[in-house]
């Protein structure tokens, strides 16, 4: 009997043990390391074309850096490499580089939105190239439900999914590239230089105008006209 009883024991003491013991060898979890805006769109997959555009043009490092260090958070829509491919042909290579800059940034706003944020934002909202060369670089949002288009004057699309939800970064799915209507639209002339009058100067310095003729030469003119008539006058009264 007392054999039963040790057996008791000792499955009851194993029994408190164990637990323990898988509790101290349990690996902790990893802590989540800082938010990497390509490495999100590489394991999503289909954005190749908007990785290698957040590469060149170093927007991915600035919304990284942006997003990590951020109260604000930053929301970004994402086109396809099918948007990409539907481009008309020679799109992207007649962009300046900085025009490149401007078109991934303007893909980026400046706040974390939620899909119901959206829906009642004032248009336009900022983008990241807002104010750029003095232009602005909006985006329009409408929608109702959970369907909500964006718009940038030249395209229009729906936002399909969400890649990244969660705050402080919003990523969404986009099946157009965000044109921006700046990138069409004439730049004002430069004004012309003020019109200079059509007087010469006799400088270089065009501080002096031409001398206006010396009335002296006149009067003398006259002045002996005169005594000549005079004279002769005289002469006529002398004889008589």
């Amino acid at each position: 009997m007392s054999f039963y009883l040790i057996l008791l024991s000792l499955a009851t003491i194993l029994s408190l043990l164990i637990p323990t013991l898988h509790a101290q060898s349990a690996p902790a979890p990893a802590p989540s390391g800082p938010i990497n805006i390509a490495g999100i769109l590489e394991k999503a997959g289909q954005y190749i074309n908007f990785i290698r555009l957040l590469n060149q043009t170093q927007a991915g490092n600035q919304i990284n850096n942006q997003v990590n260090n951020s109260n604000e958070g930053m929301t970004v829509f994402a086109p396809t490499d099918n948007a990409f491919l539907n481009l008309p042909a020679g799109t992207l290579n007649k962009l300046s580089a900085q025009q490149q800059v401007q078109l991934v940034q303007y893909h980026v706003l400046p706040k974390y939105y939620t899909i119901e944020n959206l829906q009642t934002v004032s248009n336009p909202v900022r983008t990241q190239a807002t104010g750029q060369d003095g232009a602005v670089f909006g985006l329009n949002f409408t929608g109702q439900g959970n369907q909500v288009n964006v718009s940038t004057g030249i395209v229009d699309v729906p936002i399909y999914n969400a890649v990244r939800k969660n705050f402080p970064l919003a990523v969404y799915q986009v099946d157009k590239v965000l044109l921006p209507t700046e990138f069409y639209q004439a730049k004002a002339p430069s004004p012309s230089p003020p019109a200079l009058n059509g007087t010469k100067s006799n400088s270089g310095d065009g501080s002096k105008t031409p001398d206006a003729p010396s009335p002296a030469n006149g009067s003398g003119k006259m002045s002996f006209g005169f005594g000549l008539v005079s004279g002769l006058w005289l002469m006529l009264c002398y004889l008589v």
